[in-house]
């Protein structure tokens, strides 16, 4: 495949677009092979039949990097309670929140949970994304965790679309080991992740860190837990309160510290330090009505990649727009449309741990994103709008 009169948005420096103007991309197999200016295209490639992209934007397919789209119900009802005065965490102690998704979760049948989930990953496909990450963590119990992890490897069988699995079994106590988180993570929590594993079902190990969910002790066990089995972690980290998530995170050098709006610059320098990206979340911000921002001039400062993902789940970030996570990242966190851009590209990729995608650049998959549009700013700038033009997944359109 030979891409030519494009307007490329390479993403392989470490600031700014990278752009390439009048650019053509040569593909082959599910590989870039070729990038660069039209007057530099080498004579071996310039023979092969062309697509005229017609000056359009090309980018790296979007990556979100942190989602829990498969679930059961909806917590329509807590967003109206919300909306008269509760806080997130009220609505979690009396019932509600993560553990009212649990029981649905575990009430819904695999295909049932299939069928919701394709309707929200085909709306991202349809906005660019090609690689999704799926969390478990609404089963809380070994034989629903599993179930959501099959469900999550389902999908990439029936959509053209790269998944990985994340274990969130440390995700909050389910109620029949209320006040006993650690007979939790013991009899049920670690077992579970052994078992998924054993079936290949997982590619990272996750965990909430916070006062309504699992302390840094906990949460160490799980991690050592996933160290013994050779996965990576990441971490739902300063969400609500700053415990140190953070920190922990950055000693078990994680793939990524999420969350994190109640970080400080000490917390910044530590995954500076550890090669951690700090995934920003800002429709778990927008929903949830916070005002405690990320900090992200002590990001900048220590050098930590940020990504940014839509967190798309029932409750607190109900976002199923890679487009509009990247437009609520410049407006509410003031992120430049390049930093944002790089957060669902290149820096998602490092979330994920995946050398491989993110960038446009030879040895790297050919996943692909054609827009309507000349200026990469203009994908951060519109609200409700979807330019894209086509989408090519693994060198095929």
């Amino acid at each position: 495949m030979l891409l030519t009169n494009a307007r490329i948005a390479t993403m392989a420096t470490p600031d700014g677009y990278g752009l390439i103007d009048d650019g053509a991309i040569v593909v082959q197999g599910d590989r870039i092979v070729w990038v660069g200016a039209m007057a530099d295209l080498p004579a071996a490639h310039a023979a092969q039949d062309a697509t005229d992209l017609g000056g359009r934007l090309v980018t790296p397919a979007l990556i979100d990097c942190h989602t829990h789209l498969v679930f059961g119900g909806n917590r329509a009802g807590e967003f109206e309670q919300r909306l008269e005065g509760a806080t997130y965490e009220q609505i979690a102690r009396s019932g509600g929140g993560i553990v009212s998704t649990v029981r649905a979760t575990r009430d819904a049948t695999p295909d049932a949970l299939l069928r919701d989930a394709l309707t929200r990953v085909d709306a991202m496909i349809a906005e660019g994304v090609a690689t999704i990450e799926i969390k478990s963590g609404y089963g809380l119990d070994r034989e629903t965790e599993l179930k959501m992890l099959r469900v999550a490897r389902r999908i990439a069988d029936m959509r053209p679309v790269t998944v990985r699995t994340s274990y969130l079994g440390a995700h909050a106590v389910p109620p029949e080991f209320a006040g006993d988180a650690d007979g939790y993570l013991d009899q049920v929590c670690i077992p579970t992740l052994h078992a998924a594993h054993a079936e290949g079902l997982v590619d990272a190990v996750d965990g909430f860190c916070e006062g309504i969910a699992f302390d840094t002790t906990q949460i160490a066990l799980v991690f050592d837990a996933a160290r013994a089995l050779g996965l990576p972690v990441k971490l739902h980290a300063e969400q609500l309160s700053n415990i140190g998530g953070t920190q922990l995170a950055a000693r078990y050098a994680a793939l990524s510290a999420d969350h994190v709006e109640y970080a400080n610059d000490a917390d910044a320098q530590a995954l500076g330090q550890a090669g951690s990206v700090a995934v920003l979340l800002p429709g778990a911000f927008y929903t949830l009505r916070e005002t405690q921002m990320p900090p992200v001039a002590a990001f900048r400062a220590a050098g930590v990649p940020m990504a940014i993902a839509t967190d798309c789940n029932p409750g607190s970030s109900p976002l199923a727009s890679p487009l509009l996570a990247l437009n609520m990242a410049c407006t509410l966190f003031r992120l430049t449309p390049a930093e944002a851009l790089a957060g669902l590209t290149r820096n998602a990729a490092l979330a994920l741990g995946l050398a491989d995608q993110g960038r446009i650049a030879p040895d790297m998959r050919a996943d692909l994103a054609v827009w309507d549009v000349t200026e990469p700013a203009e994908l951060a700038y519109r609200i409700g709008f979807n330019p894209l033009h086509t989408r090519i997944f693994g060198g095929t359109p």
